[in-house]
């Protein structure tokens, strides 16, 4: 039995955010990212795309295409609030979904046909997301995640689109290249000088040409233009996690050390979610005491990778759940509620010297190992 995958994108998510927020934005363009000239865009509305920019230009250049755009700074504790409005809403009508990153999400509503009708099931889940946050969304639906998310792309702004299987083929053989996904600048720069402009002409090359111009992933991107993809909807909960803990052979109340140690657990925390690509929304702080009592304390957190960020958010919480002064047999940080978009949180970042700390400790940790590169205060 085939599929039925819809996926849902919040057109503009940045920039709706801060038009629910002050209407008089709506109609103007509107850039969203640092605002230094040496900051990037992370979101730009639909009027300030009709002069060139987008996502990931310098400020700089969007300044110089759209002098008249209002330029924000933007908050990513706002828009966090907001993902985290849309995913509650998907997650009390949908069977199995999956948030891909903030503005982002698949569903498998497989076998809803029977019942309801997947479009029209997923037409009123799109009416109801919009009437309970005002913000446009739009959405695709067809028989795997790839198709499903291209579908979306081609009903923006804030329409729907269905695909079905007999309609697959005739959809993405005209489409350019560039609407695939996987197809990033240097991979539709080099099928480009090969002459391939559309998926259809991609999707007739023998797929072992593809692999050997493209490598590894040469055989995924020819199965996708061809309409192939079983990538499952991965179910996302509150439970999607990565955690740390330490296990004391003596039992102690060395409150120094223990902050050292809650530090270089949200250090190697923090690098793990920028390999893996992903943001945390939520930090959890964990004791247990000689006694075997054991407590936890949580705190929501604009979506972050940022250790500088996290950091503080750790301390407070140890500070707050520490308050019995016995002795400790065990500590550990826990991250909850992850999503993908690494790439988006930098684009914030107003000081680009962060980010090239950040990129550069990496690099030595991806060669050396995890502890290559420590903060000097978690190294006790």
């Amino acid at each position: 039995m085939g599929k039925t995958i819809l996926h849902m994108d919040l057109d503009t998510f940045f920039v709706s955010v801060e038009r629910l927020v002050n209407s008089r934005l709506i109609g103007k363009p509107v850039v969203v990212g640092g605002l230094s000239d040496r900051g990037v865009v992370a979101g730009c509305s639909y009027e300030a795309r009709q002069f060139g920019v987008h996502s990931a230009m310098p400020v700089k250049m969007a300044r110089m295409l759209c002098s008249d755009a209002v330029f924000i700074r933007g908050d990513m504790g706002l828009y966090s609030h907001y993902s985290r409005l849309v995913t509650d809403i998907i997650a009390e009508e949908a069977p199995v979904y999956e948030k891909a990153s903030i503005d982002e999400h698949y569903l498998d509503i497989t076998g809803m046909d029977r019942f309801f009708g997947s479009l029209k099931w997923a037409g009123e889940l799109r009416q109801k997301i919009i009437r309970e946050t005002g913000l446009p969304i739009s959405m695709g639906l067809s028989v795997n995640k790839t198709v499903s998310k291209i579908a979306t792309g081609e009903a923006k702004p804030n329409g729907e689109r269905e695909v079905p299987q007999p309609l697959v083929k005739g959809f993405l053989d005209p489409l350019p290249i560039s609407r695939m996904p996987m197809i990033g600048e240097k991979t539709f720069t080099l099928l480009r000088s090969m002459g391939i402009a559309t998926i259809g002409t991609l999707s007739e090359i023998p797929r072992e040409m593809v692999i050997q111009v493209l490598g590894k992933n040469g055989e995924v991107v020819w199965k996708r233009a061809n309409g192939i993809d079983h990538t499952p909807v991965k179910p996302y909960s509150e439970q999607k996690s990565m955690s740390a803990e330490h296990t004391f052979d003596t039992d102690t109340i060395d409150i120094i050390m223990l902050r050292h140690l809650l530090v270089k657990m949200t250090e190697k925390l923090s690098y793990k979610l920028r390999k893996q690509q992903k943001l945390v929304g939520c930090v959890t702080v964990k004791i247990r005491y000689a006694n075997f009592d054991t407590h936890t304390l949580q705190q929501k957190v604009p979506y972050t990778s940022f250790d500088h960020v996290l950091i503080p958010v750790v301390q407070e919480l140890f500070q707050r759940l520490y308050q019995r002064r016995m002795l400790i047999r065990l500590i550990g940080v826990k991250f909850s509620q992850m999503v993908g978009g690494s790439q988006q949180l930098s684009l914030f970042e107003d000081t680009p010297e962060m980010i090239s700390l950040y990129q550069a400790m990496d690099k030595m940790r991806n060669k050396y190992g995890s502890s290559a590169v420590k903060r000097a205060v978690g190294m006790r």
